[in-house]
């Protein structure tokens, strides 16, 4: 369904399982970022009616998940730590050139937020069937329904303001390259890294 060329490692979970209070500060970081490009895009973009009407949306979304993420951390008698880079998306920006006109540019980032989405619902899907705490694992499997919806909205967009045939090159050269980027990541406790 996600298209992704490399899965992600199963082991991968092993590791989350380890250090759930750092997976859950880096996943809190994750639904900020998703959040701040969803306004990026509005405010780079606004004559792009529809999309912003679903970015506003989009934006609202990922902030009650950066809220029921925090929530789970103070649960457990953790403090937000500190953000850190994340490595798979500084890779994965590097892929198409800078420039263009605006509909490129446009286009070029609705398909680094699918292919981030997409990895993200990748990610959940792993958490909700192998984590032991099955409260998180519940809390995973919700998380990966809505982000499967993300995944495919962003991708729609593109479609819709880009070139169909072009689009769909890029889409499938961006996984790919993503692939290639994945073969040297899944050992962290980090949504995409």
């Amino acid at each position: 369904m996600l298209g992704l060329r490399l899965p992600t490692d199963p082991r991968w979970v092993n590791i989350v399982e380890k250090n759930i209070d750092e997976i859950l500060t880096d996943h809190a970081y994750c639904e900020q970022k998703a959040a701040s490009t969803a306004i990026s895009l509005i405010v780079s973009f606004p004559e792009y009616t529809e999309l912003i009407e679903e970015m506003i949306a989009l934006s609202r979304e990922e902030m009650g998940h950066f809220k029921m993420v925090h929530d789970r951390i103070i649960a457990r008698g953790k403090t937000l730590g500190r953000d850190r880079k994340d490595e798979y998306v500084l890779q994965l920006v590097k892929f198409f050139p800078k420039g263009g006109s605006r509909t490129t540019q446009l286009v070029h980032r609705l398909l680094y937020a699918a292919l981030i989405e997409a990895r993200s619902c990748e990610r959940f899907r792993l958490l909700s069937e192998q984590l032991e705490d099955k409260e998180l694992a519940e809390f995973y499997y919700k998380l990966m329904v809505s982000e499967a919806s993300h995944y495919t909205m962003f991708l729609k967009f593109a479609r819709k303001y880009g070139e169909l045939e072009t689009v769909n090159k890029k889409w499938q050269d961006l996984l790919d390259y993503e692939a290639e980027i994945m073969k040297n990541l899944s050992t962290k406790e980090t949504i995409h890294g």
